[in-house]
């Protein structure tokens, strides 16, 4: 995939209809380990983002996936070999975060960086301030893993490879990222092609 760094990459539309049916992907869903470094065509990576977090109710900025109290508190960050981006669901649009390969620096496990794609986790404790700390962490597990299920149940579809992992040295990579003190890195899930 090659996205080219500027102030923001527009996605194609994402498709909306058509592909298996849900009792088939989830019959065909699992976790891989082995990847190959196929890249992920664009079109591809704008149906997988929009399933994961996108707007599907426009009319009132609603999402494919939960979010308690509406808060939208999870980003996610997108690392392929040519950089980093952050995606925003209310444009479909890639931010650009880093003009370099950061994909390894996602895990600890030994398959990570081999895979055409790196999806971060990030929550952003300042969008949800009115609730207690142990609520929060709660509720940041809750909707990143709702969207992690969302991205498990689109690669078994489209014949994509994925695994979601918590084994992150997440101060690294919160540094790697330049994120901000309330920010905080959840989960990452590589998604790729199987080797």
């Amino acid at each position: 995939m090659d996205i080219q760094i500027r102030s923001h990459a527009s996605l194609p539309a994402p498709h909306r209809e058509g592909g298996m049916s849900l009792l088939s992907a989830l019959t065909r869903r699992h976790s891989t380990r082995v990847y190959n470094d196929r890249a992920v065509p664009e079109q591809l990576l704008s149906d997988l983002l929009w399933a994961a977090c996108g707007v599907n109710r426009p009319e009132t900025g609603g999402r494919t996936a939960p979010s308690a109290r509406n808060w939208r508190e999870i980003d996610i960050y997108v690392a392929t070999s040519a950089g980093a981006w952050r995606y925003g669901p209310e444009d479909h649009c890639l931010y650009p975060v880093l003009s370099r390969d950061v994909r390894a620096s996602t895990g600890l496990q030994d398959f990570v960086g081999t895979a055409a794609l790196e999806l971060v986790y990030v929550a952003d404790l300042a969008r949800m301030e009115v609730t207690e700390p142990l609520e929060r962490r709660f509720y940041c597990g809750v909707d990143a893993g709702t969207m992690a299920q969302n991205v498990y149940l689109f690669c078994a579809a489209a014949g994509l490879a994925t695994v979601v992992r918590g084994l992150v040295d997440r101060s690294s990579l919160v540094r790697t990222l330049g994120l901000g003190a309330r920010q905080r890195v959840l989960l990452a899930q590589t998604v790729g092609f199987a080797a």
